[in-house]
C-alpha cells in the first residue's frame, strides 16, 4: 500500500544481549535484508524509541535501558531507497541469563531474505506472478500535537488501485468504535488522517484494520492490521503520593540509619526519560547540628542519616523539603514537584533522673498510716510521661521493718514518701533513709547512672497521746453458767503506751447485751450483776461477749476498747420437753398405729440424751390404754395397749428425764386424736369429726342455731322495709292546702334592670390569696375581710326528712349561723340584686337571726294564709 511492495516477508529475529558495563551507544546485533538483485541500498526504521537501526542493519541503543528483566519486542521496517518495496521483521531482545523467557525455537540472528522483483506475466525462466499480501509498518504519532488537523499519517493503496472502483475503510477502536472519530481515511485516495491531538496517558496505542473493497462491496485485498503508537511527550509532572510524609529516627543513630521513604509517580512513559523520576533534598530545618543531617537516594526516595549528633533534647523534629524531577533529574528540561518530610527524633533513655537536692526531710505523727511524709523531686530531660522519663524510687537503707514506701506521682514524677506501717515514738524517734531513683526503662548503652540519683531522707517521729491498750484482746475466760450476782470474773486492765507521760487510766462498759456485768472504773475488775445463762439469746456457741472502754486523762483524751469473751460451761438446768405435742392414731390397733416421740433439751452434752420416757401411774387409764417402748437413746414409741379405743381426743401425760447429773424430769402432755381409719390407715372424714369431740346431737344443734340466726336477719330486713313505707305514707302535720312546698316558685332570673347592673362584684368575691390577711398583726382586720378561722359545721338535712324533723333542722341551722363568725355579712357594703318592684314584702336586710332572748313572730300573721301555720307554731296565737 502507499508504495505497496510486490513481495513482503515478515520474520522474527531473537537477539540475546548483555548490558553489563555497557558503553553507549551500545551495539546489540545486526539485521540484514537482501533482495534478489543484491541491492544493499535499504533504509531501516525502528518502532522502539530506545533502539535504532543503522543503514548497515546494526541494532544499537544510545542510553541505559531500564526494566529489561522481560524481553523487549519491537518492529523494524526496511524500504529500498530506489525501490517501492517494503520489508518488516519483529525483533525481540533479552538479557543474558533470561533466555528462558524466549520462545522455544532456534535463535536466529541476521537471517537473509530474498525478495523477487515484480514481473508481469511469466518470465523467461518460467517464474509465475504470485499473490502478494499488503503490510504497513507501525505508525508513530507524537502526543499533544498542535496540528493542523486532520493530519495525514499514511497512504494505503492496493494492487488493484488501477480499478477506479476501489474503496478504502478502517475499523477498530479510534475509528468506528469508541473512542470513535480519532482516525479516518479517504475512501478513494486511501489517505489516513488523525483528527485531533492524542494523549498517551489516556491511550498509548491503537489497533485498526484497513479494508479494500470494490463498488459491489467485494473484498479486493485481505484486511491489513494497522498499529499506531502514541509517542510520549514530557507533559506530566511527578506527583507525590502524600504532600506531607512523617518519619522518625532514634536520637543518637549512626550515619546510614534509615529514616523514611518518599515516593512520587509520573504519568509519562516510565521506559523513557519523560517518566524517570529523581529525588533530592532542597532544604533542612533547623540546621542543627549541621545543615545536611540527611540524604536521599535519588532513585528510590529513601532518606537516611549522613551524620551523627541527633539529640532529641536539642532538636526534636526536622523538616525537609524534597523535590522530585523527571527527565532523570535534569533540571533544565525536567518537570519538578515538592513535598514535605517531617522527621521526628524519638527518645532514648540517655538522661538518668537526678534528685534536685541531696537531702530531704519530713516528719510524721506516730501511729498514722497512708500519710505522705516528704515529696522527693527529680529532673529528667527525656521524653515526659514515657518509660525513659517515669521515675522509680527505692529505699535501699534505713527502713528494715518496712514502715515506708515511695509512690511515684504520675503527673509530676515526684516521689511521695508514704507511711504504710505505724511508727512508734517510744521505739524510734527518727529514721535516716537512703533513696535511689531510676527509670522504668534501662539506660541506653554507654550511659552511666548519675551520682545525683541517690539522696538521703531524714524523718522525725512526733509523739501523740496514744490510747490505752489491752494486752490481751479479746480476752477469753471460762465460767459455769448460773454463777450468782456479785461474783468476780477477772481483771480486764489496759496499759498506757505513753511511757514518757504519766497518765491515769479509767474504765467504762461499752457493750453488754444482757446487762450481766459491771467493771470497776479504777482497776478494771469485772463482776456479775445477774445470773449467767448459757441458754440466753445473747449467747452464741456457748460464748458471751462484752466490750469495755479504757481511756486516759491526756490532752486530747484517748481511749481504747477491749473485748471480753466468757465461755459458759453448761450445767443441767433445763428439763427436756416432749416432741411432738400432737399426733393421731387409728381407733383399732394396726401395724402403723404408732407414734414416734422424742425430746428436746436446751442443755448440751452430757446433760441431754439419752432420754427416759415413761407413763405416769395416775390416772390408771393411761397405762391401761397406752404403752411406751424404747427405740433408741433419744426416741421412743407410743402405741395402744388395747385393740380398740373409742374415737376422740386424748391427752396423754408422759414423764421425760435427761441424762444430767442429777437428771431433770418433765411431765409433758401429748394430744392424741383417735379416729376411724380407712384401709390405707388414714383417718376418714367422719372419723375426723368424731375425733374432734362433736357428736351427732352437737352437729344438729349447730345447724338449728344457724337457721334461727338467718331467720332473725330476714325478719329484721322485712321490718325495716315496712317501717320505711309507713314513714313515707304518714300525712303531714299541716293541711294539704296550707302546704307551701307545692307552691314554691323557682325563677332563673336573678338580675334586675340595666340601672341595677352598675356595681362592683369583686367586693363579693373571695380573694385568691389570704397571705395579706394571715400576715397581719393580731387584732387588726378590715371589716370587709373574711376571718381566717375554722368554719362552723352546718347540719346536713336528710334526703327523705320526716315532717316532724323540719323544726329541729331549722333551729339547728339557725343556731349554727348565729355562732359562725365567718358567715356573711362581714362586709360593710351589702349589694343585692334587683328583683323587681311592687313587692308587698319588706326588705330582706331587715331580717335578724339570733337565738338570744324571745322573738316576736306575730308579724307572720300579716303574711297571708300560707304562713298561718308558722304563725300558729311560733307566734303564740290561739290554738285551733
Amino acid at each position: 500500500m502507499g508504495n505497496l511492495p510486490d513481495v513482503a516477508t515478515v520474520c522474527e529475529v531473537y537477539l540475546i544481549v548483555s548490558l553489563s558495563n555497557a558503553i553507549f551507544p551500545f551495539l546489540l546485533s545486526a539485521v540484514k535484508f537482501e533482495n534478489c538483485q543484491r541491492s544493499r541500498e535499504v533504509g531501516f526504521i525502528s518502532s522502539h524509541p530506545n533502539f535504532s537501526v543503522r543503514p548497515d542493519g546494526t541494532v544499537y541503543t544510545q542510553q541505559e535501558v531500564a526494566n529489561l528483566s522481560e524481553p523487549v519486542q519491537f518492529m523494524v521496517t526496511a524500504r529500498g531507497l530506489h525501490d517501492p518495496h517494503i520489508w518488516e521483521t519483529t525483533v525481540k531482545l533479552a538479557l543474558v541469563g533470561h533466555l528462558h523467557s524466549l520462545p522455544l525455537t532456534k535463535v536466529r540472528e541476521g537471517k537473509n531474505f530474498c525478495v523477487p522483483r515484480h514481473q508481469r506475466g511469466s518470465s523467461a525462466n518460467g517464474l509465475r506472478r504470485q499473490k502478494r499480501d499488503w503490510v504497513i509498518p507501525p505508525i508513530n504519532v507524537p502526543e499533544n500535537s498542535r496540528g493542523p488537523f486532520p493530519h495525514m499519517l499514511v497512504r494505503i493503496r492496493s494492487d488493484q488501485d488501477k480499478d477506479p472502483g476501489i474503496r478504502y475503510s478502517i475499523t477498530g477502536a479510534g475509528a468506528d468504535q469508541p473512542p470513535s472519530g480519532i482516525y479516518n481515511i479517504d475512501p478513494i485516495s486511501g489517505n489516513m488522517f488523525v483528527t485531533q491531538p492524542l494523549d498517551r496517558e489516556e491511550r498509548a496505542s491503537y489497533h485498526l484494520r484497513a479494508h479494500a473493497v470494490d463498488m459491489n462491496g467485494n473484498q479486493v485485498e485481505n484486511p491489513i492490521d494497522l498499529y499506531i503508537y502514541v509517542i510520549d511527550m514530557n507533559d506530566n509532572r511527578p506527583e507525590f503520593q502524600n504532600q506531607v510524609y512523617n518519619g522518625s529516627v532514634a536520637e543518637g543513630s549512626k550515619p546510614g540509619s534509615s529514616v523514611m521513604q518518599v515516593t512520587a509517580s509520573d504519568s509519562d512513559d516510565s521506559t523513557t526519560a519523560n517518566g524517570m523520576v529523581r529525588y533530592r533534598i532542597l532544604s533542612q530545618t533547623p540546621h542543627s547540628p549541621i545543615p545536611n543531617m540527611f540524604t536521599i537516594n535519588s532513585e528510590t526516595g529513601d532518606i537516611v542519616t549522613v551524620a551523627a549528633g541527633l539529640d532529641r533534647e536539642k532538636v526534636s523534629q526536622y523538616t525537609l523539603i524534597v523535590q522530585a524531577t523527571d527527565m532523570e533529574g535534569n533540571l533544565n528540561f525536567g518537570l519538578s514537584n515538592t513535598a514535605t518530610a517531617l522527621i521526628s527524633i524519638t527518645d532514648i533513655n540517655d538522661n538518668p533522673p537526678e534528685f534536685t537536692v541531696r537531702t530531704f526531710s519530713g516528719e510524721v505523727p506516730e501511729n498514722k498510716v497512708n500519710v505522705v511524709v516528704a515529696n522527693l523531686t527529680v529532673v529528667d530531660r527525656d521524653q515526659p510521661h514515657s518509660p525513659n522519663w517515669n521515675a522509680v524510687y527505692r529505699i535501699v537503707n534505713g527502713d528494715p521493718s518496712g514502715h515506708f514506701t515511695i509512690r511515684t506521682n504520675p503527673i509530676t514524677n515526684e516521689g511521695m514518701l508514704t507511711v504504710i506501717k505505724p511508727v512508734d515514738f517510744e521505739m524510734n524517734r527518727a529514721f535516716m533513709l537512703t533513696v535511689v531513683v531510676s527509670n522504668q526503662a534501662h539506660l541506653a548503652s554507654g550511659i552511666q547512672s548519675s551520682l545525683q540519683s541517690t539522696a538521703g531522707v531524714t524523718i522525725s517521729v512526733q509523739d501523740v497521746n496514744e490510747p490505752p491498750v489491752f494486752p490481751v484482746n479479746p480476752k477469753i475466760i471460762r465460767f459455769e453458767e448460773g454463777v450468782p450476782a456479785g461474783t468476780t470474773l477477772t481483771v480486764f486492765a489496759a496499759q498506757d503506751p505513753d511511757h514518757f507521760i504519766h497518765q491515769i487510766v479509767r474504765y467504762a462498759k461499752l457493750s453488754d447485751p444482757a446487762n450481766w456485768l459491771r467493771i470497776n472504773r479504777t482497776n478494771g475488775q469485772i463482776t456479775t450483776m445477774a445470773l449467767l445463762d448459757r441458754e440466753s439469746m445473747y449467747v452464741r456457741n456457748n460464748m458471751y461477749e462484752a466490750t469495755f472502754l479504757a481511756y486516759d486523762n491526756g490532752s486530747p483524751q484517748a481511749s481504747g476498747t477491749g473485748t471480753l469473751q466468757i465461755y459458759l460451761i453448761d450445767v443441767n438446768d433445763n428439763a427436756p420437753v416432749l416432741v411432738p405435742r400432737e399426733a393421731q392414731v387409728c381407733e383399732r390397733t394396726r401395724p402403723n398405729s404408732r407414734i414416734n416421740i422424742t425430746a428436746s433439751d436446751a442443755d448440751t452434752d452430757p446433760n441431754v440424751g439419752p432420754f427416759v420416757f415413761e407413763l405416769p401411774s395416775f390416772p390408771p387409764s393411761v397405762r391401761r390404754n397406752w404403752t411406751i417402748s424404747r427405740l433408741s437413746g433419744d426416741y421412743a414409741q407410743l402405741k395402744l395397749r388395747i385393740s380398740y379405743l373409742e374415737a376422740g381426743m386424748y391427752e396423754i401425760p408422759i414423764i421425760v428425764s435427761d441424762s444430767g447429773n442429777p437428771p431433770l424430769s418433765n411431765r409433758s402432755v401429748i394430744r392424741v386424736k383417735v379416729c376411724p381409719c380407712d384401709h390405707n390407715g388414714d383417718c376418714s372424714a367422719t372419723g375426723a369429726v368424731a375425733a374432734a369431740g362433736l357428736g351427732t346431737g352437737a352437729i344438729i344443734a349447730i345447724l338449728i342455731c344457724i337457721i334461727i340466726l338467718l331467720s332473725m336477719v330476714l325478719l329484721f330486713v322485712v321490718w325495716m322495709k315496712r317501717r320505711e313505707k309507713e314513714r313515707q305514707a304518714k300525712p303531714l302535720l299541716i293541711d294539704p292546702e296550707d302546704d307551701v312546698r307545692d307552691n314554691i316558685l323557682k325563677y332563673d332570673e336573678e338580675g334586675g334592670g340595666e340601672e341595677d347592673q352598675d356595681y362592683d362584684l369583686s367586693q363579693l368575691q373571695q380573694p385568691e390569696s389570704l397571705d395579706h390577711i394571715i400576715n397581719k398583726t393580731t387584732g387588726v382586720r378590715r371589716v370587709d375581710e373574711r376571718p381566717v378561722i375554722a368554719e362552723s359545721q352546718y347540719p346536713v338535712r336528710p334526703s327523705v326528712p320526716h315532717p316532724g324533723d323540719i323544726g329541729d333542722f331549722i333551729n339547728d341551722g339557725l343556731r349554727a349561723a348565729d355562732n359562725d363568725p365567718t358567715a356573711p355579712p362581714y362586709d360593710s357594703l351589702l349589694v343585692f340584686d334587683y328583683e323587681g318592684s311592687g313587692s308587698t314584702a319588706g326588705s330582706v336586710s331587715s331580717l335578724n337571726s339570733t337565738s338570744s332572748g324571745d322573738q316576736d313572730y306575730d308579724y307572720l300573721n300579716d303574711w297571708g294564709p300560707r304562713f298561718k301555720k308558722l304563725a300558729d307554731l311560733y307566734g303564740g296565737g290561739d290554738d285551733d
